[in-house]
């Protein structure tokens, strides 16, 4: 009877996120989770230079681009809906940065830590995608 009400409850828990607004891609992107054209701010303000230097630095863009848009096998766009600050607030990016994270959404894989990256610097990473992520409609 437990494993019945188990199968029950992740049919909805799957069907209430694919009508979510987490579940609808409404930023159009590649069959691999690429961002088709992610718009950058013509300038960044001081935690959001610090963070697009520190992006740079800690070579996130080997994995999720240069532009956040992802890269097709390597890691998921962060200029998306998935990263909203209503589904993850910035002290959750900024510790995934940190310590690394479990896959959860995409199929890349695990996230390992960014090795040396501080707290500080992950810090000014979420204010550079935040900038991104504004630029690109996601607030």
């Amino acid at each position: 009877m437990k494993a019945w009400l188990a199968v029950v409850l992740a049919i909805v828990a799957g069907l209430a996120f694919i009508f979510s607004p987490w579940g609808r891609k409404t930023t159009p992107v590649t069959a691999t989770g690429e961002i088709i054209e992610v718009v950058m701010p013509a300038a960044f303000d001081g935690p959001a230079e610090a963070g697009r230097l520190a992006y740079a630095d800690a070579d996130c863009a080997a994995c999720h681009g240069p532009n956040m848009g992802g890269i097709g096998g390597e890691g998921p766009p962060l200029v998306h809906r998935i990263y909203d600050t209503e589904h993850h607030s910035d002290t959750e990016l900024a510790a995934s940065s940190v310590e690394g994270v479990r896959a959860h959404h995409w199929p890349f894989g695990a996230m390992p830590p960014a090795e040396g990256l501080t707290p500080e610097e992950a810090a000014s990473i979420v204010a550079f995608l935040r900038a991104v992520q504004r630029a690109n409609g996601i607030d």
